[in-house]
This record gives C-alpha cells, structure tokens and sequence, in this order.
C-alpha cells in the first residue's frame, strides 16, 4: 500500500458489522465514519447516548447506537447482551474508547479508573462478544494503545489500582501497556483458531479532547504547542483504520503514525515497547483481569510447541 495510505484504501465494508467503542467525538467518530461512508454496519458504542445520536446523525450510512459505559462491568455486561441479541456475528470489533491523566477515581466496581475503563472494562466487553467473531473469516479486535505505554510505565501488580500511590501519568501508561499486552496475548489464544486476530494501533498526537484532564501546567503546554506536534482527529484515526481494514494486516502487528516519533504521518508498522512483549507478564495480566472482572474467554491458552513462528502466532516486534 505504500507510506501514504489513507480512508481511500479501505475495501469496501458492505456485509461487514463493526463495533466502536467511544465513538461519539474525536478518533473514535472519525474510524466509525470511515467504516460507515465504505458501507460497514457501524454500532456506536458510548456512553452518553444524546451525544452518540447526535454523531450518528451527522454520519453517513447505517450507524446505530449502544449504550456502553466501560466503568461499570453490569454495563459492559448489558450492553454485550444486546449486541448478541441484534447480531448474530461481528466483524470488527474496535476498543477505542479511553479516558487519560484524571484525578485518583475509581470505577462502579472499585477499581482506578483509568486502568479499569481502557483496560479492564475493554477486556471484559471483548470476551463476551468474542464468540460471535470466531466463526467469522477475517474478522479482527483492534485495541488503541498509546505511545504513553512507554512513560512510567508498568504492570504493578502489587498495586494495581494505585491504592497506595497514584501517579495521572503512570496509571495513564499502566493502562495502555496493558492494552498492548493483551491485544499480544488475545491474539497468541486466537491464532490456532485461523479466522479472528488481535491488532494495535495508536494516535500519535491528535487533535482530541482526551488531554482535558491533564494537570494545568500540561495541558496549557499542550494547547501552545498543538499546531505544531499534533494532527487532527482524522489523521489520528488512520492507523486504527489500518490495523481494521487493511487486507495486509496480520495479527499481534501494531500500527502508529509514520512520522517522526511517530507523532503524526500515515499509518505504518511500529514497535512497542521491550516491555510490552514479555510473555510472563502478559498471560499474569490476563489471569488477574480474568478474575477481577469474572469473564473468561472461548479461547484457551494454546498449548506449549504451539507455532511462534508464523505470522498469526506468538506476536513479535515488528520492524519499522
């Protein structure tokens, strides 16, 4: 496809279902209406309705809208329902919906609210929609990480809802390290399957209204700054489209902006952290997230001598 691929590159989407989460503004709105405008079924999944009407309105084609708030697992829960009720597959299912930088909070089931919305509440929304995309040829997760996964960031298992210390920054990091660690291991269960993958991708620096919570000093710096370091929500957008629509995409592969620092530019392959790709830590991740949100997945740790090799097993830092 080249350096510069675009929205004029995605196939076309007729017959295709696709969920996005946190689709009512920024780069969730821009992936759901490039999806829709090539013919997809787009489900806006959002947690103020009135806004995510208000989105579909302005989009073009079949975009409906599903009440999701990603900080309540009985919502995640309910709204997975629903979705098993209109559908009987899906095909692209988007976990883009993600809160940065608040103030220590915590979710509806106690825990800190950024890990739990953009990591836990999207591990629980996937594996209980999961088993309507195995079946289906093609069909993909896409979770949106953030280059942020490398600032102070790590696993903290030991406090993992940031009970005794909490950092904006770190809890920011810990999350979509998280979100990395479990697309590469969503998609090491995946690939004995053959049908569905797990893809990555991040934003680079977009034009959004995600830095709102930011500490002052930060986000004034930010608002100078914008013209400069950021590209808009569109551009934002393009390498979750890539990672959702490219046919030449392969699962564990995570897409990023193409430019310098990958702060902006086209979508292309990009690395994530050392880190990001250690095994041990991914599958305790998914242990622990399985038990603090009670949701098992319909796809086992495959066993040991399974394959790293091929291009939809075991992920491995992609070159550049």
């Amino acid at each position: 496809m080249g350096e510069k691929w675009t929205t004029a590159n995605i196939p076309d989407q007729h017959g295709r279902v696709a969920v996005v989460t946190g689709a009512n503004t920024g780069l969730g709105y821009e992936t759901a209406r490039a999806l829709a405008e090539r013919g997809a079924c787009v489900v806006l999944a959002v947690r103020d309705v009135e806004k995510g009407e208000r989105a579909a309105a302005r989009m073009t084609g079949d975009v409906t809208v599903q009440p999701l708030d990603l900080t309540s697992l009985a919502s995640v829960r309910t709204a997975a329902a629903a979705l098993r009720s209109r559908f009987d597959r899906l095909d692209l299912l988007i976990n883009n919906a993600g809160v940065m930088y608040t103030p220590r909070r915590t979710t509806a089931d106690g825990f800190e609210l950024q890990f739990g919305t953009n990591h836990l509440g999207h591990f629980a929304f996937t594996g209980l929609l999961l088993d309507l995309m195995l079946p289906v040829p093609g069909s993909r997760v896409v979770t949106v990480s953030s280059t942020g996964h490398r600032i102070r960031a790590a696993i903290h298992f030991d406090d993992l809802q940031s009970e005794r210390s909490y950092s904006r920054v770190g809890a920011y990091g810990q999350s979509k390290l998280a979100n990395l660690m479990f697309t590469y291991e969503l998609q090491r269960r995946l690939a004995p399957h053959g049908t569905t993958v797990a893809v990555a991708a991040h934003p680079g620096m977009s034009s959004t209204e995600l830095a709102r919570n930011a500490p002052a000093p930060l986000r004034l710096a930010l608002t100078g700054l914008a013209p400069l370091i950021t590209q808009p929500a569109a551009m934002g957008a393009l390498p979750t489209l890539r990672a959702a629509a490219d046919p030449a995409t392969l699962g564990g592969q995570y897409y990023g902006p193409g430019g310098r620092n990958e702060i902006k530019g086209h979508p292309r392959l990009v690395t994530s952290s050392p880190d990001s790709y250690d095994v041990a830590v991914q599958q305790r991740l998914w242990t622990v997230s399985e038990d603090l949100t009670g949701v098992t997945f319909p796809v086992p740790r495959p066993h040991h001598g399974t394959s790293a090799s091929t291009s939809a097993g075991t992920p491995r830092p992609a070159t550049r």
